[in-house]
């Protein structure tokens, strides 16, 4: 008998080459859909923040159950470019897999970290920089090393994976947990807690991104003529399901958006929603199963890769780290650089270079006793 890898590759070679071109447009088409949602849903984090911003000014705060927010035609500009986001988000897990869809949500991170230094006046510094940079550079790795085709091409074959007693497991406990959390927890917790409000978001939204596959692959079957998924009772739930997860992810996204800063939430609302996506990815679709163990460990490189960039450029926003302020590589003798000796209280502060300059003249005096002058107390100013 041969062996696998070999079977894979003759069938991979066997595969008529206008098959293959179609998979890779279909590709191409839903990277190119995941882009703009990326760009649209991470403009639409900042200007949602500008609306409640003005609604908390003025009324009830959404995250104290108000919903003065509904009247502020800014946040429906949000609002609006959110639901166009998603709906490219949506329409390209038609086309190309989840687990290139979903991680590249992190280019939404990035757009909304440079727009968030630009019109909420929250500071992106030379880590910042570095993790942007980091982020392009995972979700490159990722499109590189994902499946480049379905794994599930009619409403049949997915019905069939739904019955998957793995998957039923993981939307029980999914259900539960959320249930928990939106009933007992949050009411308690959610005001003091970033994570509450946020795992709610990611669970429910990892159901809704399945159903959105779903419905992707009916309205897609029912385009090419093949048969009106419409007509289909499964493509009716999905729809329910869709729009009942969709209304519990906004309304506990703008609790959380409107209590702690953007930079607290959308980093870990990424990372949370897209480690949820894949694991139910992984559970229901097994589009891992196409992968060799190569492409398995870019696409987790890829992943952390990520993760490490949104880190910098959250994790350490309120230090003023620029390249003006960086330690010199070659330390003069007897500087006492503030840095080199684990001080960034007064990193930026040019009297402390001053203050340390006087000192090392100090020691020298001392130790040239020619020269006994005091500093006149002027030059201390």
């Amino acid at each position: 008998m041969p062996p696998f890898t070999s079977e894979v590759t003759s069938n991979t070679s066997a595969m008529p080459d206008h098959d293959r071109s179609g998979n890779m447009t279909d590709f191409y088409t839903g990277l190119g859909l995941a882009v703009s949602s990326s760009l649209f849903i991470g403009a639409s984090f900042i200007v949602k923040k500008k609306g409640l911003i003005k609604t908390s000014k003025t009324g009830v705060r959404a995250g104290q159950g108000g919903y003065g927010y509904l009247k502020e035609w800014l946040w429906w500009i949000g609002l609006i470019m959110m639901a166009s986001g998603e709906f490219a988000n949506f329409a390209a897990y038609a086309f190309a897999p989840a687990t290139v869809v979903t991680p590249l949500g992190a280019l939404s991170v990035l757009v909304s970290a440079v727009l968030a230094s630009k019109l909420l006046n929250e500071q992106l510094n030379l880590l910042g920089k570095m993790g942007c940079l980091l982020s392009v550079i995972g979700s490159t790795v990722i499109v590189i090393h994902s499946p480049k085709e379905q794994e599930v091409a009619s409403m049949e074959e997915l019905a069939q994976k739904l019955q998957n007693p793995g998957f039923i497991l993981y939307a029980a406990i999914v259900t539960a947990i959320s249930v928990f959390f939106i009933f007992f927890i949050g009411p308690k917790y959610g005001q003091k807690n970033v994570m509450i409000y946020i795992t709610i978001c990611s669970l429910v939204g990892s159901l809704s991104v399945m159903g959105c596959k779903g419905l992707g692959v009916a309205i897609k079957q029912t385009l090419s003529g093949e048969k009106n998924e419409f007509q289909n009772v499964l493509t009716w739930i999905f729809v329910l399901g869709i729009t009942l997860c969709i209304a519990i992810q906004m309304n506990y996204l703008n609790k959380a958006l409107d209590i702690f800063s953007t930079a607290v939430v959308t980093p870990i609302y990424y990372v949370f929603f897209t480690t949820f996506v894949i694991l139910a990815s992984a559970i229901l679709f097994k589009e891992w199963r196409k992968l060799n163990p190569e492409d398995d460990l870019g696409i987790l490189c890829g992943f952390f890769t990520i993760i490490t960039g949104i880190f910098l450029m959250h994790g350490f926003k309120d230090i003023n780290i620029s390249i003006a302020n960086l330690p010199s590589l070659s330390k003069k003798e007897g500087n006492t650089s503030p840095l080199l000796n684990g001080d960034v209280r007064n990193v930026g502060d040019p009297r402390v270079g001053l203050l340390s300059d006087m000192e090392t003249d100090d020691r020298d005096d001392e130790i040239n006793t020619t020269d006994t002058t005091d500093i006149p107390l002027e030059t201390m100013k």
